[in-house]
């Protein structure tokens, strides 16, 4: 391939990058990646395709709308099959593992100096610079991606209804993706101009892109492989230590939540703390609102709170080994079982989504998902964004509304300055987004320190 360059103002030509490029940039992506999945979207939609041009606005929709009708963290499986159009499965592989590994070891870290140190208030003080200046970049993505995906005002009104329906009256995502899909069928029928008109064609800048196909012994392939790297150690642990051993139980209970989060981890995390707490004892009520908070501002996906359950329930039940090793062992066990699926859907799913890319009545009903998916986007900024300036965030559940109502007495100030300061650093004057989140953090770190958090 060739090698990169920036391209000239106002070329619309694709940049087609190295292994080693795109990897260098995969692995800044994964130290970065704050914000739960708006965020992450955000951050990836702004390197690849505003920054790096390695794919097109309507190639990186396309993948983002099959990436949130899947189980598992939407942004990390976004991020495979980014990778995978660029590189084959070792992009494929080298993007999503990248794009969680740096979470990993930190949530690993965290979980270790909990059980060793106690409280960490120094470590939340710097992860809150990091989040409030990733806030601005949310912000900012939503009002681009809405811009380019929204072509029709029928399209406007579709967003809408996704963002209060599943703001306002807590309808399930995989419903309204299911809706818009519906309607998105129809319009195609009966008002083609609205779906078929909104930029959805095949975009010849892609050309470039690898688009394998899916044959029938590459798909067995994908299947055999996932299923025995997913399935067969927890297989290995019900034969060898029992149903009743940690190991086994982990393994069983996050395989089982790695094919039930559907619209992210959100939609899971109230039933994970409940089993996790009240049925497995694996840690305190307190100790997961902690881990929930350290996930929130570490980078990687929301649902890495996972590796700090497994590794807590292991360093408890550490049998006859260390219990730290335990809990290592652990964290990594839950992880392992929860993330393998994700790179399974990819691979075997996208060579299909690709192949359809120019269907009319696929193009019609994604158009209309995408509109949808910007819709459920806001909900996750303005969500994101509330328990980022607020420490407490209640919720309104009268007359079928289920809106969320931020404790104004609860305003945190400082986060509410450093947001609106990364803010006018990154949309007016511009500045480095690595730069920008440096400062932040040590801003956020001295906050801490200083008692004025």
């Amino acid at each position: 391939m060739s090698n990169p360059s920036s391209p000239p103002a106002g070329s619309a030509r694709l940049q087609s990058p190295t292994f080693r490029q795109a990897l260098l940039v995969w692995l800044k992506i994964g130290f970065i990646n704050f914000g739960g999945p708006a965020g992450q979207i955000a951050l990836m939609h702004r390197i690849v395709v505003e920054e790096k041009r390695w794919v097109s606005e309507t190639r990186f929709l396309h993948a983002l709308n099959y990436c949130m009708l899947l189980p598992g963290p939407e942004a990390q499986q976004l991020a495979t099959y980014i990778g995978w159009l660029l590189h084959k499965t070792a992009g494929g592989l080298a993007a999503g593992l990248l794009f969680v590994l740096p979470g990993f070891v930190l949530m690993t870290l965290i979980a270790i100096a909990y059980v060793s140190f106690g409280e960490l208030g120094w470590m939340q003080g710097l992860l809150l610079g990091m989040q409030a200046a990733t806030l601005a970049i949310v912000v900012e993505a939503v009002f681009r991606v809405g811009r380019k995906a929204l072509k029709h005002r029928a399209l406007y009104g579709l967003a809408l209804a996704a963002f209060v329906a599943i703001f306002a009256f807590g309808v399930p995502f995989p419903l309204i993706i299911l809706a818009a899909g519906a309607l998105g069928l129809l319009a195609a029928r009966y008002a083609p101009k609205v779906v078929l008109s909104a930029g959805r064609a095949h975009d010849d800048e892609d050309e470039d892109l690898v688009t394998p196909r899916a044959a029938t012994p590459w798909t067995l392939r994908v299947l055999l492989s996932g299923v025995l790297l997913w399935l067969l150690p927890v297989a290995l642990l019900l034969i060898v230590l029992g149903a009743r051993n940690v190991y086994t139980q982990e393994a069983l209970f996050f395989s089982k939540m790695a094919v039930v989060t559907f619209g992210g981890a959100y939609a899971v995390l109230a039933y994970v703390t409940q089993q996790a707490v009240e049925r497995y004892g694996w840690l305190q009520p307190g100790e997961m609102v902690h881990g929930l908070a350290l996930a929130e501002t570490t980078p990687g996906p929301l649902i890495l709170v996972l590796t700090y359950v497994g590794f807590l329930g292991a360093y408890r039940n550490p049998g006859s080994i260390d219990p730290l090793l335990a809990g290592v062992l652990g964290g990594s066990l839950s992880t392992w079982v929860t993330f393998v699926p994700c790179f399974l859907w990819i691979f075997l799913g996208a060579p299909h989504i690709e192949r359809l890319r120019c269907n009319v009545w696929m193009n019609a009903a994604l158009t209309a998902i995408t509109a949808a998916v910007v819709g459920v986007i806001l909900n996750l900024s303005i969500w994101f964004s509330l328990h980022v300036l607020f420490g407490e965030v209640g919720r309104y559940t009268q007359f079928g509304l289920q809106l969320p109502v931020p404790d104004v007495a609860t305003i945190e100030l400082p986060a509410l300055a450093l947001s609106a300061g990364a803010m006018i650093a990154l949309l007016v004057l511009r500045v480095n987004l690595l730069l920008t989140l440096a400062v932040c953090a040590g801003i956020g770190l001295a906050l801490e320190v200083g008692g004025w958090s």
